[in-house]
């Protein structure tokens, strides 16, 4: 089954299989449907059984929305909550159909089973910003199928017509008689019911003028846990008879340990030491204890694939691959070539960026139980549940049904816990000394040990005509490709292009006649992944920086050339762009001692401009005080979240744009913690103010789009500061002239 993001409805999902699973149980309403992705269960999804002593807070597994005989209603996400929001948003789109109270509102995560998954089929992932808008009508649906149960429950104990009744806020009301009954009272009826002759066939859904809960700001439902220290994380998890560990890894990518026979016999009492893929393990009584025994061993390491390798090195091999001939390409239209050669002002540029970490704050961890009947137990906080269970089965045999994941909450993600070689090394320590076992990675392994944000480069070109419209442009990218072993999603195909690097390249939106974009992978050795907004985060900062210099080349407003480019074909980009310059008031003077620079870019299906102000103190540092966002992410659930991951994409974006850089030296990651790998600090961070701009198009995501045009729209900002344009990042490599800060 196919999923057509579009209408974002699941392509094939019919009236009858989406109905069948509304059962009754002891607890009240069990509410379900069934997505034929797993022939294997079907049969289950579809009968009505429920094993004795159901109780409230259970239920079987193909289970989205439970409503206990006290009227609480329980929703099952299938999607990883990591600060992200959706742990209400989602639930806000069940609440809006069912006509629910929403201060009986309860939501957890799902079990692991492929029946929960949304999309029908067996990947269900967290990532690409994709969580609410991919399954908004499909939540709908599940409301308003309970509503209607409900109602025809209440309408046969009253024996009035369902027409006759409508549901508020958690109650069936038959305004005629004036009898109410709350959803509590009748849940147990409801899912007798035969749903398929009870809801109508054509499910009528709200419009967004009808919405009463969707669109309006609303307060999280996972804060209060979270400020009281609840155990959701991870990192919290304890179970019975549980030991700790900690990795150490080879300091040179692809390194193993070669002396680990004489190490392992010479462990501390009490201590275990666990050989995995590049790194040891010792596993003991507690995780501190672990921690100093594996960091005080010493271990012989192999030589390593990236021995020797420097930042120098990479950044030449990246510069010389951007000028190849025969690269592949990624787009073309016109004769960029002819055109360019033709062209009335030319421009010509090298841009670059490096790796970049994730550092999530909550450590990477994992608890796993190798059971001694073979199955195997996990606690994790993983931005796919389903993509675990089917690694863990490939690298250990075990098939997928006999491995179980709880899906805790995750102290951020950003495409990090989309990996899962904390889940293997914890499984190999437990299969190692048959206990359950959590591993917690120090920081300094994370910041060494991680799959970046490729680092790449870029050379562009463009020619101008004599009034300053660009007639021809060009770009060359290099990069590492993180899709390459990504063969599961795809991979990199006959192409050899990998989409992840030129997104946001390759499909420019300014108006121009002929382009050609090309792309080559270099592989350096460094282990690369998804980071927050992927290939956007640098092609944004490359293409927006190049069409501020188009704009200089020209002579002209920054702002007013951009909307010149976009007026044409694309009146979304003008309305946001001009949004964040009326916000910004651009087209007056800046303070005294600060300038500002703009940028805007799409992704993942929302537009997003924004604006920073910035000054250069007598010294040249710089301070980016005050930055404007405006965002068209479409239709949206609840502004809050919209503003709050528009604020946290800044400060992401920010840290990486002034100081973030891994580097390496001798093949080895240079920094290791948050002192040499810094993170915006309190007193650092600008006031951030957001904008929704309303357009009603199909919703977009907003837990990444927030990041790509923060960095240039800082560097054009020190450029018109200081005279001074930066091509490479992290700004903090620069020596800028010194201005006077105001």
């Amino acid at each position: 089954m196919t999923t057509d993001l579009d209408k974002n409805r699941p392509a094939g999902l019919s009236r009858r299989s989406f109905m069948q699973s509304a059962t009754a149980t002891a607890a009240g309403l069990v509410l379900g449907f069934h997505l034929p992705g797993n022939p294997n269960r079907r049969a289950e999804a579809f009968t009505g059984a429920v094993s004795p002593g159901t109780a409230r807070g259970e239920s079987r597994l193909n289970t989205w929305l439970r409503i206990a005989t006290d009227g609480v209603i329980t929703i099952y996400v299938a999607r990883s909550e990591m600060g992200q929001g959706i742990f209400t948003a989602m639930p806000m789109l069940v609440a809006e159909e069912l006509e629910a109270d929403w201060s009986k509102i309860r939501v957890e995560p799902s079990p692991s089973d492929a029946e929960f998954n949304y999309s029908g089929r067996p990947m269900e992932i967290t990532g690409g910003s994709m969580s609410v808008r991919t399954t908004w009508e499909i939540l709908q649906r599940i409301g308003a199928t309970a509503r209607h149960l409900l109602i025809a429950a209440a309408a046969k104990q009253w024996g009035v017509t369902p027409e006759s009744c409508r549901a508020e806020q958690g109650s069936v009301v038959h305004a005629a008689s004036g009898r109410k009954a709350g959803y509590g009272e009748l849940a147990t009826a409801a899912a007798a019911l035969p749903a398929e002759t009870v809801v109508p066939k054509e499910l009528k859904l709200k419009t967004p003028a009808e919405y009463k809960i969707v669109g309006k700001p609303t307060r999280r439902l996972d804060t209060p846990a979270k400020v009281s220290g609840k155990p959701l994380f991870g990192i919290d998890v304890v179970v019975p008879d549980m030991r700790y560990a900690a990795v150490r890894h080879s300091p040179v990518f692809g390194g193993e340990c070669a002396n680990f026979d004489a190490l392992a016999k010479a462990m501390p009492e009490g201590t275990t030491l666990v050989k995995v893929a590049g790194a040891v393990i010792a596993v003991a009584d507690g995780w501190w204890k672990a921690k100093t025994v594996v960091e005080g061993l010493d271990v012989k390491w192999t030589k390593g694939t990236t021995a020797g390798l420097s930042s120098a090195a990479i950044e030449k091999k990246l510069r010389a691959a951007t000028h190849g001939k025969k690269n592949p390409v990624a787009a073309t239209k016109g004769d960029a070539t002819k055109e360019l050669a033709k062209a009335k002002k030319k421009l010509e540029a090298e841009y670059s960026t490096p790796f970049l970490a994730h550092t999530p704050m909550e450590p990477l961890n994992c608890t796993a139980h190798v059971k001694p009947d073979g199955g195997i137990e996990l606690w994790v906080g993983t931005q796919s549940h389903t993509l675990t269970k089917l690694v863990v089965s490939m690298h250990t045999k075990v098939p997928q049904e006999r491995i179980v994941v709880h899906t805790t909450y995750l102290g951020g993600g950003f495409g990090r816990r989309a990996e899962n070689d904390m889940v293997l090394q914890a499984i190999e320590a437990s299969k190692a000394v048959g206990k359950p076992v959590k591993l917690i990675w120090s920081r300094q392994e994370d910041v060494q040990h991680d799959f970046y944000r490729p680092a790449s480069a870029v050379k562009l070109r463009a020619g101008l005509d004599a009034e300053g419209r660009p007639v021809a442009f060009t770009a060359s990218i290099a990069s590492p490709s993180i899709m390459q072993r990504w063969t599961i999603f795809g991979g990199v195909g006959k192409s050899g292009i990998d989409p992840t690097t030129v997104e946001g390249l390759s499909d420019i939106k300014y108006e121009c006649p002929n382009q050609h974009i090309q792309a080559a992978i270099v592989d350096l050795g460094v282990p690369v992944g998804f980071w927050r907004s992927v290939g956007s985060s640098h092609n944004a900062f490359y293409l927006e920086s190049f069409i501020d210099e188009m704009a200089h080349a020209a002579k002209q407003d920054p702002y007013k050339f951009r909307r010149a480019l976009l007026e044409k074909s694309h009146p979304r980009f003008v309305q946001v762009l001009d949004t964040v310059a009326k916000m910004s008031g651009w087209e007056t003077p800046a303070p005294a001692g600060r300038a500002r620079g703009i940028a805007i870019a799409e992704s993942f299906g929302s537009i997003v401009a924004e604006v920073a102000e910035v000054s250069v103190s007598e010294s040249g540092q710089p301070t980016v005080h005050k930055v404007w966002v405006a965002v068209d992410c479409g239709r949206y659930v609840n502004p809050d979240t919209v503003i709050a991951q528009m604020e946290s994409g800044v400060v992401y974006g920010l840290s990486a744009a002034l100081r973030g850089q891994i580097t390496l030296s001798n093949g080895r990651v240079e920094q290791s913690n948050f002192h040499d790998y810094t993170m915006l600090a309190p007193h650092e961070m600008p006031e951030v103010v957001v904008e929704i701009v309303e357009s009603g198009a199909e919703p977009g995501g907003v837990g990444e789009p927030g990041t790509p045009p923060i960095a240039p729209a800082v560097t054009n900002a020190l450029f018109a500061a200081t005279g001074k344009r930066i091509r490479a990042l992290p700004i903090s490599n620069h020596k800028l002239p010194g201005g006077k800060a105001s």
